[in-house]
């Protein structure tokens, strides 16, 4: 059995967690405070209690609990909070109960070092950005494999180095990977897609409409909070424009669909997005800029991103990604010698 420990901020460490695990031969239980979706491959899945204290009165986390990174040690583990203990305590019983051959961490420094204190190997998954903080050290430190989800020929952070003996780019993970194109579903019209993540990717609508009644010449479309769509895919490949943050999943998916795109990061701990919309616009991938333009900005913008080559985004390699994942998880449960 192979554990796959899931954050629970946000849907991207579900989506890809998804991906990896219907590429893997063996089982997978996923260890997570969210919600198991319907269609997710694992055969098993552990509920965890939340690690916060309760929130009556909307006050920050950090001004509710007590040293919470155990004396700047690592990120998140206040003292006195109940369902922290109790977190841990479940994962720990599940471990001794099913002895699994390795789990995978995507993300938790505190989870990667806890389980591999248990006596079983670690697969961390690596993020992006400003991680040379003693916490993310320690983590990559204690794992006996790194999965850098992008590119090393797009993003080759230097907080990884040291550990390049046992870190492996993979390319960006896409649940999109094996769809292709409908000829059929190219816009009739100059179509610009703005992606809004489902979780923690917030679009001003109104910025949105201000931009389209700028751009005249363009249908805008949104997909995200308050217009979910369940399959994004033909909006993806029929749009002439994909207007996106930087999370890792959007800008996989995105990759996938080969269309010309700017990239807009938002703001998350350690310039996660930041770094990845650098990354993009050093390599001549897509337009990139800081925070969301001015109305009068955006036909020039629509412009340049017209110009950018879209076989560009082949160098994120997401062909195979999440299956070169797979298969350094599988190696390393192969090698611990607990493979069932």
């Amino acid at each position: 059995m192979i554990g796959y420990y899931v954050h629970h901020h946000g849907v991207g460490h579900m989506t890809r967690s998804a991906s990896i695990a219907g590429a893997l031969e063996e089982p997978v239980t996923v260890l997570s405070s969210r919600c198991p979706p319907a269609d997710h491959p694992a055969v098993d899945w552990l509920d965890l209690p939340l690690d916060v204290p309760a929130d009556p009165l909307g006050s920050r986390l950090v001004d509710m609990v007590t040293d919470p990174t155990a004396h700047d040690t690592v990120h998140w583990a206040p003292t006195g909070v109940d369902g922290l203990t109790d977190r841990m305590a479940a994962i720990a019983a599940w471990i001794a109960r099913v002895r699994p051959s390795v789990v995978v961490v995507d993300v938790s420094v505190e989870i990667a070092v806890f389980v591999r204190l248990m006596g079983v190997p670690v697969v961390v998954m690596a993020m992006p950005g400003d991680r040379t903080d003693g916490p993310h050290d320690l983590a990559h430190r204690m794992a006996d494999r790194i999965v850098a989800p992008w590119s090393r020929d797009v993003y080759d952070p230097a907080h990884l180095h040291p550990f390049a003996g046992k870190t492996h780019h993979v390319g960006s993970i896409s649940r999109f990977a094996d769809r292709t194109r409908d000829p059929d579903a190219a816009a009739t019209e100059p179509t610009v897609l703005v992606l809004g993540g489902a979780g923690g990717s917030a679009v001003d609508t109104r910025a949105v409409e201000a931009a389209a009644r700028a751009c005249p010449d363009h249908r805008w479309r949104f997909a995200g909070p308050g217009s979910w769509v369940e399959d994004v895919w033909p909006l993806l490949t029929g749009a002439s424009v994909v207007v996106t943050h930087a999370g890792q999943n959007a800008v996989a998916d995105v990759a996938c669909a080969a269309t010309p795109a700017i990239v807009i990061p938002q703001e998350r701990p350690f310039d996660e997005q930041m770094a990845t919309a650098d990354a993009l616009s050093r390599g001549g991938i897509a337009v990139t800029t800081p925070s969301w333009p001015a109305p009068q900005a955006w036909p020039r913008l629509l412009e340049q991103a017209s110009t950018v080559d879209a076989t560009r985004w082949k160098r994120l390699q997401t062909d195979g990604a999440a299956e070169r994942a797979a298969t350094v998880i599988s190696e390393l449960a192969s090698a611990s010698g607990r493979a069932r």
